[in-house]
């Protein structure tokens, strides 16, 4: 897969590229990260990138200019790929996006900055809009990595284990269960039992139950969507029960 991400601060990407996963993705020929600078696609002397917005107010706003140049130059006119633009104003992203973008072979993420981008760059050269969540950051680089992140994992290989993604949070459409690892006992707190039994059929089975439970606890929304059994759904039902009580006895 190819990722081509345009930037203002394209130094703020190799320090978390050269790192663990998706350096070794990147080593193993599975991803392909270029950052172009936008500067370096200005025409004055002094490569200016933004401007006063019109009709006043506070802030600059990125030009058109440079931006239609880095991309075109790059990829293209039209471009030959999904352009992604990360801003707060975008869809949330989360992992059926993720598994979407993972897709593609070939995809280009832009950054916005200061109070975002001309208008024009939304409606003519951008084909995505994605947020990493309601609040707001300085710019769209932390959101592009957060991006790549998310993508570089489901590349088939990029994984140690290559079903390593397959029961993420998110990915089954619950949370994950909990995970233990050596010593059996710390602090007097014992791994379950049954994770040390060797039964691969009774540990999938409490795995899928502290998935269910788990997820009713701290995200009870994303049940509704969740592909369940009957049986899955009669026993949040009775999960529900006993957490009803609890509470009735507190």
């Amino acid at each position: 897969m190819q990722i081509d991400v345009f930037s203002l601060l394209p130094s703020a990407f190799p320090p978390y590229l050269e790192l663990s996963i998706i350096k070794r993705a990147m080593e193993n020929g599975l991803l392909t990260v270029n950052v172009h600078d936008i500067r370096a696609y200005t025409t004055d002397k002094h490569h200016v990138t933004d401007d006063a917005p019109y009709g006043g107010g506070g802030g600059m706003v990125m030009k058109p200019e440079p931006v239609f140049r880095a991309v075109e130059m790059i990829l293209g006119a039209p471009p030959v790929c999904p352009v992604i633009l990360m801003t707060p104003q975008g869809r949330v992203l989360d992992q059926a996006t993720v598994q979407d973008l993972a897709k593609h072979p070939h995809i280009a993420v832009l950054c916005g900055r200061y109070e975002g981008v001309d208008e024009r760059i939304r409606q003519h050269l951008v084909t995505d809009e994605i947020s990493i969540g309601d609040y707001v950051l300085t710019g769209g680089e932390l959101p592009a990595l957060v991006l790549i992140d998310a993508v570089a994992r489901l590349l088939p290989g990029a994984l140690g284990d290559p079903d390593g993604a397959l029961d993420d949070s998110h990915a089954t459409g619950l949370l994950e269960y909990p995970h233990y690892t050596r010593p059996v006992e710390f602090r007097g707190w014992q791994v379950p039992e049954v994770l040390v039994s060797g039964n691969h059929a009774q540990i999938a089975r409490w795995r899928r139950q502290q998935s269910l439970a788990r997820t009713l606890g701290k995200r009870p929304d994303m049940l509704e969507n969740a592909h369940l059994t009957q049986a899955e759904r009669d026993l949040i039902e009775e999960m529900k029960s006993t957490m009803n009580d609890e509470e009735r006895e507190e």
